[in-house]
């Protein structure tokens, strides 16, 4: 077996997948692998992870740079459209202040926003589904009617966040920070059952679904 196709059997890809499909796979495993979803007492599985999480990494990088490789060499772009083709591949620095901004409305699926200060950006209806934002800042942040189906928020810090009718069917929130937080009208059930993991969550002071003051 050749590097390259060892490559994108870590990532459970065929050879040849594009680069879109590269990425995916890579927010896939990353949110099924990350050490933050294995329970700390496990030692085993913590490592598991942690091999896991660096074979990804590295199958991602090494499929990237031969693909953008691939492409400067053989379409070899005229050099007026290099450069803004360079922007669109590099992924935002992981330190991005990104407070007070404001994406309301914005299509932000599928993005890898985990670890950016987001705190008191305007992101009233912006659709969140399936976006990863492990560790994000969101403090103060208005996500009123924003549509977060699926995503991804372990950790992430949401204190005083305005999350007035907000879709948060199958989104993860566990060990995130929701002191303070206003979900009223939030959808989090589905009848009687809840469909928002919640595992060590903080909703001291939160404004629930129904009015209610989480004590």
């Amino acid at each position: 077996m050749s590097d390259l196709e060892h490559y994108y059997r870590i990532l459970e890809l065929e050879p040849g997948a594009t680069l879109e499909e590269v990425n995916q796979a890579y927010k896939d495993l990353v949110f099924v692998w990350h050490p933050d979803r294995i329970p700390k007492d496990n030692l085993r599985l913590q490592q598991k992870a942690q091999d896991k999480l660096k074979a990804i990494n590295e199958a991602r990088e090494k499929l990237r740079s031969l693909k953008t490789k691939h492409q400067t060499t053989h379409h070899s772009p005229p050099p007026q459209q290099e450069k803004p083709s360079q922007t669109i591949q590099k992924p935002p620095k992981q330190n991005s202040d990104l407070s007070g901004k404001d994406y309301s409305r914005a299509n932000l699926s599928n993005k890898d926003l985990s670890g950016r200060n987001l705190s008191y950006a305007n992101l009233s209806g912006a659709n969140l589904s399936d976006t990863f934002m492990h560790k994000v800042n969101l403090r103060g942040a208005d996500l009123s009617e924003a549509n977060l189906f699926r995503a991804n928020l372990l950790l992430a810090d949401l204190r005083e966040a305005n999350l007035r009718a907000a879709n948060l069917i199958g989104a993860d929130l566990s060990g995130a920070d929701l002191r303070g937080a206003d979900l009223t009208g939030a959808r989090i059930r589905s009848g009687e059952r809840l469909l928002v993991k919640l595992v060590g969550t903080n909703l001291a002071g939160a404004i629930m679904p129904d009015g209610s003051i989480f004590q």
